[in-house]
């Protein structure tokens, strides 16, 4: 988050806030009082010179009004007025000027520099005016020296009627220095109060931006996922409380978090470990979590497919859009078998709606039936070869069995080849009955070995003993065994039974006059047994597919031979449940050679005679 500037601060904000609110009340206040302050003043001015022109008028109306003698020796009226209005100076009033009501003559000034004037007529419109309604007039002007002035005209009345004027000129400047000087007392005033205001502002500012610059440090702090801190409270005010409530807050959001993040590991362990595949999308259909596995089922990176269509990924663009792939309630096959390997997928579709009904996508789970099918394939040719094979001996003996009871047992020359015949199909089906039923042993959970410690050198030999005494064919044994003994851990009886079904089928296969060659190998930790022979061998495309179940190269000759089709099967079985593997090697024309390994561990024993 980006640093907030000192001038985009709210602590700045807040204080020259404060500092204009205070300065727009000392403005409105200190306007109001200057304009009451100057109208006071301008009052009291006025009113105190009023005061004295009135006083300054009842003398002059005494003089005006006495009667003089030309031949009394004293002093005459404009002597008398210039001597009222000397004493009548003030260094408020610039000039005072005294006209006789009648003649409108200046009778006297109080100017010294100015008692020219006397004995002239006066021209003053407002000395006229107020001469002849008998009203005191008045007028604010400046001067041609630059300063207010204040004339006053003033009627001298005697009974009611006017005797002359008093023309009276005032300094009311005066007044409006002081003015200024309590202006720029104010003014100074003010600024000093702002000072202080701004001071007592930052202060009082800190007090509420601390907790919030704390309480914003708090939260940039939880956004890196840090709610161990908590916001300190300064006092139990608004701000206190907020500051607690964001520390209860951040507590829950902690345990919130945390929950959230359990929840989170688990649900991502949860798809990390699942054998299924699981995709999530938006409400648009576009890819927004894949797990591993389903990844690995598509064979595709989990960075590449994020944000693309579902229908794309899943290769159902031809068949499905997304809103139909909605509407689907029924799992999808999805087929990916190709040449070289099998896969095949369903996928089951859950869609995720509130309970408003509105989409917001849908997950696909993917589970690999591959397995499942194969298994379901091979039951069904089972099924359809056990049939088979029971069906060819059971139609031959059915077919003997109706000739003879048609009146063949008669003949001496046809009823024992039947009986024969029917015999050898009887032992056929027991030996397909038998094969099965091993099987069906070893599919089982609780099937167990039985093993000992057994020198398998030995043991091989008495087993090519017994063959070589009982075999009818013209057929040379030769044996590639070490000298020693080579004890291993087996089951006696079943590895007979393993050595058995190859060995009869290297018999069967082996031409008249041929050669069967029986060897043992040490390889590190193995012993490999093989049995050779010289017969027809196995086409390179078949030799993979020779320990399947009921799995013939020549059906015909195999089963004119007796095989089931099931010995290798049960040899493979046997091996593997002994911890080897079994597998073959051919060469049409030339022969085969089918070897197996066990697990073999070498010890002294293994140098005894």
């Amino acid at each position: 988050m980006k640093k907030v500037g000192f001038f985009r601060s709210i602590h700045l904000k807040f204080v020259i806030i404060y500092v204009l609110l205070i300065l727009i009340a000392m403005q409105i206040i200190g306007v109001y009082f200057v304009r009451q302050l100057e109208s006071t003043l301008k009052d009291n001015f006025k009113t105190t010179i009023q005061d004295r022109v009135n006083l300054l008028g009842y003398y002059l109306e005494e003089q005006m009004t006495k009667e003089r003698l030309p031949d009394e020796d004293g002093q005459t009226l404009d002597e008398d007025v210039y001597k009222l209005l000397r004493d009548f100076y003030s260094p408020d009033i610039t000039e005072v000027n005294v006209i006789e009501g009648d003649t409108l003559k200046i009778i006297g000034t109080s100017n010294p520099d100015n008692q020219g004037v006397v004995g002239q007529r006066t021209t003053n419109t407002l000395i006229r005016m107020t001469i002849a309604t008998a009203q005191q007039a008045s007028e604010d002007h400046i001067d041609h020296t630059g300063n207010r002035i204040w004339v006053l005209v003033t009627p001298i009345k005697h009974n009611g009627e006017v005797k002359g004027a008093i023309y009276l000129v005032a300094k009311i400047e005066n007044v409006f220095q002081q003015m200024r000087q309590i202006n720029n007392i104010f003014i100074t005033g003010t600024a000093i109060a702002l000072a202080i205001t701004a001071v007592l502002g930052v202060l009082l500012a800190q007090t509420i931006t601390r907790p919030m610059s704390d309480m914003r440090r708090h939260a940039l702090a939880m956004t890196k996922g840090n709610f161990s801190r908590k916001v300190k409270v300064y006092g139990y005010d608004e701000i206190g409380q907020l500051a607690m409530t964001f520390n209860n807050l951040t507590k829950k959001l902690q345990e919130a978090q945390a929950t959230t993040e359990g929840e989170r590991r688990k649900l991502s362990s949860v798809l990390s470990y699942m054998t299924d595949g699981v995709i999530a999308t938006d409400r648009k259909g576009r890819v927004i979590l894949i797990n591993e596995p389903a990844a690995e089922m598509l064979n595709v990176s989990r960075e590449t497919v994020l944000s693309s269509p579902i229908v794309t990924l899943l290769g159902l663009e031809e068949d499905y859009t997304f809103d139909e792939l909605l509407a689907e309630r029924d799992s999808v096959i999805l087929d990916y078998s190709g040449p070289a390997n099998t896969l095949i997928l369903r996928a089951n579709v859950s869609v995720i709606q509130k309970e408003t009904g509105f989409v917001n996508g849908l997950i696909t789970v993917l589970h690999d039936i591959t397995e499942q099918e194969k298994i379901d394939m091979e039951r069904r040719e089972f099924v359809a070869n056990v049939s088979h094979e029971l069906r060819t001996p059971l139609t031959t003996m059915r077919s003997y069995l109706e000739a003879l009871a048609d009146g063949a047992w008669q003949d001496k020359e046809i009823a024992p080849n039947f009986l024969e015949v029917t015999q050898n199909e009887t032992e056929r089906m027991i030996r397909l009955v038998n094969d099965l039923l091993q099987l069906s042993k070893m599919d089982s959970k609780d099937y167990r070995l039985t093993k000992d410690w057994i020198d398998v050198i030995a043991f091989y030999n008495r087993i090519i003993d017994r063959f070589e005494l009982t075999k009818q064919q013209n057929v040379t044994f030769e044996r590639k065994l070490p000298a020693h003994s080579a004890f291993v851990e087996i089951d006696g009886d079943k590895l007979t039974q393993v050595l058995d079904n190859i060995i009869s089928n290297a018999l069967k296969y082996s031409p008249e006059g041929g050669k069967v060659t029986f060897r043992v190998e040490e390889k590190m930790d193995l012993l490999i047994i093989s049995v050779s022979d010289q017969g027809v061998g196995i086409p390179k495309e078949n030799i993979d597919k020779i320990f399947d179940r009921f799995y013939r190269v020549d059906k015909a000759r195999t089963r004119k031979l007796g095989g089931t089709g099931l010995g290798l099967a049960i040899a493979k079985e046997m091996v593997e449940a002994h911890g080897g593997e079994i597998w073959a090697m051919s060469k049409e024309g030339k022969g085969t050679t089918i070897s197996f390994s066990l697990p073999y561990v070498r010890t002294e024993e293994d140098d005894w005679e």
